[in-house]
């Protein structure tokens, strides 16, 4: 690897970001008019099953599965043919980031965008899943500790990984090294209490989950189960597993995936029968 000298001024004029430099550009907002699908119910989710689309995911279907009445459609929204890009979408989430939810529950409707605001919105709105009195800062800051680290491991370890053009040292021992750092967190936390916030399921969990869990199981980004010697955090795997076996979560793991086995996609959700005949 040659050194690199940054230019006096940084230009976009050579490819990047490997496997989805096609979606990558310095500029936001829409490139393509195109409205957004909506169905029948008062919850509209726009997503795919990556680990940020599953949060949202799973806080809908655990407030199903406690007995709320609500419903949700939840529509798959493919990033590599960029469709977060098209005006609708951009309409809902400025960021052109996955997930994005419109709330048409009230007089007005509502956009909510980026997973850990969904999480707090929706669990605000239903009064679930919200650890209480003290115990709320603790959730808060293990929330907001997922949200602040996901770009190290997604956008970090998993580009330079498994997803970049070209394999270099440098940045994938950077980031390796803060992904089994943010993993020995989690694990001495886990070590002294059942879930991230204490003893309750919160939404901190819902966040953490889907990032932490497809490490234990050996389901993203290769072989980097073996290369971070993820069997190492036996609190986290304990974890992840007791959480990965609830239904909700199972179900939530499921909507908007459109790869893997046929068993487990649901590629658009609009009702409890789309889970009829997968494995759960």
């Amino acid at each position: 690897m040659t050194e690199y000298t940054p230019p006096a001024v940084w230009t976009n004029d050579t490819e990047n970001g490997g496997r989805f430099a096609a979606i990558n550009r310095p500029t936001a907002g829409a490139r393509e008019e195109k409205d957004l699908p909506r169905g029948k119910h008062p919850y509209q989710l726009y997503s795919l099953a990556t680990p940020n689309g599953v949060k949202a995911n799973i806080i809908f279907e655990e407030l199903i599965e406690a007995g709320e009445t609500l419903d949700y459609d939840a529509w798959a929204v493919n990033i590599g043919e960029q469709e977060q890009f098209t005006s609708g979408f951009v309409g809902v989430n400025p960021n052109s980031k996955i997930p994005a939810l419109l709330d048409l529950s009230g007089p007005e409707p509502v956009r909510v965008f980026e997973s850990g605001a969904i999480l707090m919105h929706m669990a605000e709105k239903f009064d679930r899943f919200l650890a209480k009195g003290t115990g709320r800062a603790e959730m808060l800051s293990w929330l907001f500790w997922q949200i602040g680290s996901a770009p190290f491991i997604g956008g970090g370890f998993g580009h330079f990984y498994a997803y970049a053009p070209e394999k270099f040292e440098y940045p994938i021992n950077r980031y390796a090294m803060e992904t089994k750092r943010l993993f020995d967190v989690a694990d001495q936390r886990l070590a002294q209490s059942q879930f991230l916030a204490g003893d309750e399921y919160t939404i901190a969990d819902m966040a953490a989950w889907p990032w932490m869990a497809p490490f234990t199981t050996g389901k993203i980004y290769e072989d980097a189960k073996t290369f971070l010697s993820i069997d190492e955090y036996e609190h986290v795997g304990r974890w992840a597993k007791e959480i990965g076996e609830r239904a909700a979560v199972r179900r939530g793991a499921m909507v908007n995936k459109t790869w893997g086995e046929e068993d487990e996609q649901v590629p658009n959700r609009h009702s409890a029968a789309d889970f009829e005949g997968k494995k759960l």
